[in-house]
């Protein structure tokens, strides 16, 4: 058994860390700015939930006190979050080295250092404390998730249009299979390496039209699918192909099965 604390763990991923490190037999501690209330999908029973705030360290020592692991699934996506998110990684893992934790996981987007596109520059730039770090760390780079593509889509059908970009192809991941990965550099203990990273992506690889076809298949949504340019880096990125892995698959759920196992929610 060994002691986990998620950062982040009421987040799309961190819960789903969660669930599956409880099943596995581990302790577990999430650290969140807000503790969630029992009875919520966001509390899981058994887990010990500590509010704090990596952009000003408050709650951070005690998070992570008696911890062997340090999973760090938080997130950072607009305005102050986004750049505080780099100097909050680095305030994590140095509350994680002070209470004498043995490694620190990471989730990232796959290279997301070829892109000045902010988020994913952010993604970036907390990476390289992770390879600073005196703590033994692993930073899991995935793909795109499927829900990124279905949001896309979301949002164009409500004005009957589902855009699809230019040139642009996925790989996307379920974010069950990037917890499975995250749990698992976690408790790899076979490693030597002081910083790691690894890559994974996930079974197959559409076209953005592929996608949209499929999408509207399975959620029955109304609306023309339309091609679109991609301006900008994101776009540049994309057209590049620096969101496909080179590597084995490692994800499991296809973006039709994710879309038919949320149909209802949908």
């Amino acid at each position: 058994m060994t002691t986990l604390c998620v950062a982040g763990g009421t987040g799309q991923v961190g819960r789903e860390v969660v669930r599956l490190a409880v099943a596995a037999g581990h302790r577990v501690s999430v650290l969140s700015r807000h503790v969630p209330p029992l009875g919520s999908s966001k509390h899981h029973d058994g887990v010990t939930y500590l509010a704090g705030d990596a952009t000003t360290g408050e709650g951070l020592a005690a998070a992570v006190a008696g911890a062997d692991v340090v999973i760090d699934c938080l997130e950072g996506q607009f305005g102050k979050a986004q750049k505080q998110f780099a100097d909050g990684g680095g305030r994590l893992l140095t509350a994680a080295h002070m209470a004498g934790v043995q490694k620190a996981v990471t989730l990232s987007i796959i290279n997301c250092d070829l892109t000045s596109f902010a988020y994913y520059a952010s993604k970036a730039a907390k990476e390289r404390k992770y390879a600073e770090s005196p703590l033994q760390t692993v930073v899991v780079r995935a793909t795109q998730f499927h829900g990124l593509v279905a949001m896309i889509f979301a949002a164009g059908a409500k004005v009957r249009l589902v855009p699809t970009f230019k040139g642009a192809r996925f790989q996307s991941i379920s974010p069950e299979d990037a917890a499975a990965a995250l749990l698992a550099a976690a408790v790899d203990h076979s490693q030597p390496e002081q910083h790691r990273t690894v890559t994974i992506a996930g079974p197959e690889v559409q076209t953005m039209r592929q996608m949209a076809e499929s999408w509207k298949l399975v959620t029955g949504a109304r609306g023309k699918i339309v091609e679109l340019p991609l301006p900008g880096p994101m776009g540049d990125f994309l057209r590049a192909g620096h969101n496909l892995s080179a590597e084995p698959p490692y994800g499991r759920q296809t973006f039709v099965s994710w879309l038919e196992k949320r149909r209802e929610s949908l």
